[in-house]
């Protein structure tokens, strides 16, 4: 099966921006496919489409992706080892579809490296939605946001990196997020509600509690931050997390 793809020049109409990010979609479906490829051109996004686990991983390595929308249940590999294998080499937003509306696919697949999940059958305008706020996180922050530093762990919003004791740390965009919120305000704890908007923001309806302790245990795991004995992000209790150590921070410089 040879990938195409699908641009706003050809016969889809009601295009309203043009394209500006590549969006990998990855299913066995066909219908299901051409369904995606009709509202991801129809909001300006180039598409890229396979139908099964090695195709995704050698796309992926090929091509630029902007984000990946990755089927759970594919013959052969599924989404899950796809999505392992996909976090391993790059940060690329992942946004499971899941045909399961229990708690054991989303989680593991957020376990894995997922960024975020639907679940089929899906809303068209919720999972546009949740592609545009994943697309909007992923972007470099604004140049204004300060760079923060506590005890060699340093967050850049500008150059979205992350480093500890001079060691770059690749993080996805929603634990980049979570960690900028907590070390934008150290030692005040936050609930999980407050973090889920300190990472999606007014636009992610359904998610769920579990998603911040999973992305924060990842997160722990990356700085080698362990919760029993923690250096940066402590548990409070039943109510959520704060950053245990004092920050500094200082404008980067203009570019």
């Amino acid at each position: 099966m040879i990938p195409r793809a699908a641009g706003t020049d050809g016969a889809v109409v009601g295009v309203r921006r043009p394209a500006t990010s590549t969006i990998l979609v990855v299913d066995d479906d066909p219908k299901i496919r051409d369904l995606l490829r009709l509202y991801l051109t129809r909001d300006g996004y180039r598409v890229l489409e396979v139908e099964d686990g090695p195709g995704a991983l050698d796309m992926a390595r090929e091509q630029r992706c902007d984000l990946v929308l990755l089927d759970v249940m594919l013959p052969g590999m599924d989404g899950l080892e796809i999505c392992r294998r996909l976090r391993e080499e790059a940060t690329t937003p992942i946004l499971l579809l899941t045909a399961r509306s229990g708690d054991s696919d989303k989680v593991v697949g957020l376990d894995l490296g997922a960024d975020d999940y639907v679940v089929k059958p899906f809303s068209p305008r919720e999972l546009m939605a949740r592609i545009r706020a994943q697309l909007r996180r992923h972007r470099q922050p604004a140049d204004r946001e300060p760079i923060l530093s506590a005890d060699g762990l340093v967050i850049d919003p500008g150059a979205m990196r992350v480093e500890l004791d001079g060691r770059e740390i690749e993080v996805t965009a929603s634990e980049f997020r979570l960690l900028y919120a907590l070390m934008s305000r150290p030692m005040r704890v936050f609930t999980r509600d407050e973090l889920i908007s300190a990472m999606h923001g007014d636009d992610d309806p359904g998610i769920i509690d579990r998603t911040i302790d999973v992305h924060l245990g990842r997160l722990r795991h990356k700085l080698g931050d362990p919760a029993s004995r923690p250096r940066f992000i402590g548990t409070v209790r039943s109510i959520g997390y704060r950053f245990l150590a004092a920050v500094t921070n200082r404008q980067a410089n203009p570019r």
